[in-house]
């Protein structure tokens, strides 16, 4: 069996009575208790109509129940679809009409917007859930009462899809990652080794679970060895401060560890036990890893991924973690770097990556043709530049494409300047993204207008439209954009230009 569930499971019965998954002020439950509520919302979902290969799309807070609701998808052999928390309903309204999924699962404050696409988009049914309580975990608990569970786990193909994750493209509309059991697994049983990772491990989880590095990277890899969680809802210092001395591998986003720096109580005293400090979904700046070395005496292992590969590449457990670099390819990950003409090039030259490996996705939902786009024969190409080091080390240099990561959230520029050129006595607008110290990068909309442009009503009309970690935090206007001789903006000037935006 092909279900990546099936690996979870042992785990979880390795674990029987043993806590694995810990909330803070919250539940506590062990190996059995997420088994056997991964069967009974299992069960759930059969009565509801969901099959196998249905998409179930996911939009709510994160917490116990959320874990739950995921193991039950996959062990019901349908396809997990995470949605950010803060995506708008505009937003929302294109997944599931893209997605086509069976059962949407919201929060209750977002239960109207659904209903009213529920109406429009023919089978799509509609529950909510917060926590303990909304629609679906009423049918949870009756279920439980009623003993109504699931405990066959549906047989799944190597190559058939467990989640579809959305990731912006170079259209500025969001396309359908199809991530298969397979995937996952393969990339599982490369971080193991890679990272050495073991039942004996406590991992402190306060990423989200709508993402890549929270879903798939953390809580998979912690389940999928039998490994504890100590979750967290979000990141918040004086809750990571509290747990930390009883977790052994933390993984989060650049901003997480400068502001661990940034307080004077984060020292060797309370973090030195840690056996491992992880960070990805953004570069980690030197200065970040060199001071963190500083105070802890271990450096951050920073390595490299994305959502259609998982992770590729990381620095060595034992072996010198480079700072600026994301170490060499994971075991059973071939890169190769290559220049305009894709030919491979040698080692200390900068070209475009590329990637292959069982862990590499299986296309894009409904996008064949950008599928192909994306392949260069078997080999996935990133549209990330980067430079292979003589002793095999990877460091990435800049991207091909536009992609902003702030917070370690991928935000596509031209989704925000359709809303920006959008607007009246808007002529045309150009979004980059710049340094920011907390966040990796900030997000600057330089503007050309018809006469001065209110941008604090811009602002206003980007928070009802987009998700509120993609509106500008700067605003510029100017007479003209600069541009090359061929038409095209020149960013990369903008970029310069403004670099100093949030120093």
């Amino acid at each position: 069996m092909h279900n990546v569930f099936a690996l979870i499971q042992s785990n979880l019965r390795r674990q029987g009575e043993q806590i694995v998954l810990t909330i803070p002020k919250g539940p506590k439950l062990s190996g059995i208790d997420l088994d056997s509520q991964s069967a009974i919302l299992a069960a759930v979902l059969h009565d509801l109509g969901v099959e196998p290969g249905d998409r179930v799309s996911v939009q709510i807070e994160k917490g116990q129940m959320n874990v739950v609701l995921y193991l039950a998808v996959l062990r019901s052999g349908a396809v997990y679809l995470p949605l950010n928390s803060a995506y708008t309903n505009t937003e929302i309204e294109y997944f599931l009409t893209d997605a086509e999924p069976k059962l949407h699962v919201c929060s209750i404050d977002r239960a109207g917007h659904a209903e009213r696409l529920k109406n429009r988009l023919v089978g799509l049914e509609v529950l909510t859930l917060d926590g303990e309580s909304g629609t679906l975990f009423d049918l949870f608990v009756a279920a439980k009462l009623a003993k109504n569970s699931l405990e066959a786990i549906s047989p799944r193909a190597a190559d058939d899809l467990a989640s579809i994750i959305y990731t912006s493209g170079t259209t500025g509309k969001p396309k359908g990652a199809m991530i298969t059991h397979n995937n996952l697994i393969s990339n599982a049983a490369m971080l193991t080794e890679a990272w050495a990772y073991s039942i004996d491990d406590t991992l402190l989880h306060a990423l989200p679970l709508f993402h890549v590095h929270g879903l798939f990277v953390a809580l998979n890899l912690a389940l999928i060895n039998g490994g504890r969680v100590i979750m967290l809802p979000k990141f918040d210092l004086d809750a990571v401060l509290s747990v930390i001395r009883d977790v052994t591998i933390m993984m989060g986003v650049p901003t997480y560890y400068t502001r661990l720096l940034a307080d004077p109580r984060f020292n060797k005293d309370i973090g030195g036990h840690m056996r491992l400090f992880i960070s990805g979904s953004a570069p980690l700046l030197v200065e970040t890893s060199d001071e963190f070395f500083d105070r802890i005496g271990q450096r951050i292992l920073e390595r490299y991924g994305m959502t259609e590969t998982g992770m590729s590449c990381s620095n060595p457990l034992r072996g010198e973690r480079r700072a600026g670099s994301v170490g060499p390819p994971l075991p059973g990950v071939e890169v190769r770097i290559v220049g305009e003409d894709e030919t491979k090039l040698p080692k200390g030259e900068i070209g475009s990556l590329e990637v292959k490996g069982d862990h590499v996705f299986k296309g894009y939902w409904k996008l064949p043709e950008r599928t192909a786009a994306e392949f260069n024969d078997e080999w996935f190409v990133t549209g990330d530049m980067a430079v292979l080091s003589e002793d095999g080390y990877i460091s990435i240099v800049g991207r091909e494409k536009d992609l902003i990561i702030s917070g370690g959230l991928n935000i596509y520029p031209k989704e925000i300047e359709d809303v920006l050129n959008d607007q009246e006595g808007v002529v045309e607008s150009a979004v980059v993204g710049v340094p920011h110290s907390d966040f990796g990068e900030g997000i600057v909309a330089v503007l050309v207008g018809e006469g001065a442009l209110d941008t604090g009503a811009l602002e206003v009309v980007c928070r009802e439209k987009l998700a509120g970690f993609k509106v500008p935090r700067r605003w510029i206007q100017l007479e003209v954009l600069p541009r090359n001789t061929m038409g095209k903006v020149q960013k990369n000037l903008l970029r310069d230009e403004y670099a100093d935006s949030f120093s």
